[in-house]
């Protein structure tokens, strides 16, 4: 058995208090609190070691890479947000998915995933558009008009720069 060390001790607590799946580098963020000199190869290396006793389990997601939870949780399934790619817990289960499988077929286990915007996210969204909407105009009414882009006001035609450009720096033919 790997002696405890303040490292290790720092990550699993980390794993155990977030209450949700956390990606290496989350953990890195959090146990550095404790650990401030701490790197992400440590995380690393601890998460590997943690994993062989058994004190924490992998989280699998389609497309991510894996996260970390305690192994002491009962069944369960999980939410990822698609803004912010924080993942949660969802202590609850649909139950007995064997009706959904093929005439036929067994079910041995499964694992739902839930994808969407969290709390935070959402409640970001919603204050956003106001800030945006007057970044742009602001934008808009800063933005200087260039030669090319008055030229081709006043003759009704988007001619891009270059061919502007070219006009300009042409040589006559002979």
């Amino acid at each position: 058995m790997e002696r405890s060390t303040r490292q290790r001790s720092a990550i699993r607590t980390v794993i155990d208090v977030a209450g949700r799946p956390l990606s290496p580098q989350e953990v890195l963020d959090a146990a550095q609190g404790e650990v401030p000199g701490l790197s992400l190869a440590t995380v690393y290396r601890n998460l590997k070691q943690l994993l062989e006793a058994g004190e924490i389990q992998t989280v699998s997601l389609p497309g991510d890479s894996p996260r970390y939870e305690s192994a002491h949780h009962d069944h369960h399934h999980h939410f990822q947000c698609q803004d912010c790619g924080r993942v949660f817990d969802i202590h609850a289960c649909p139950g007995d998915m064997a009706q959904l499988a093929p005439k036929g077929f067994t079910v041995a286990s499964h694992e739902l995933t839930l994808y969407g915007r969290c709390a935070d996210c959402g409640a970001a969204k919603k204050a956003a558009p106001k800030r945006v909407a007057a970044k742009t105009t602001a934008v808009k009414l800063a933005a200087p008009k260039t030669s090319t882009t008055r030229a081709a006001a006043s003759t009704g035609t988007a001619a891009p720069a270059r061919t502007a450009a070219r006009a300009r720096t042409a040589k006559p033919r002979a």
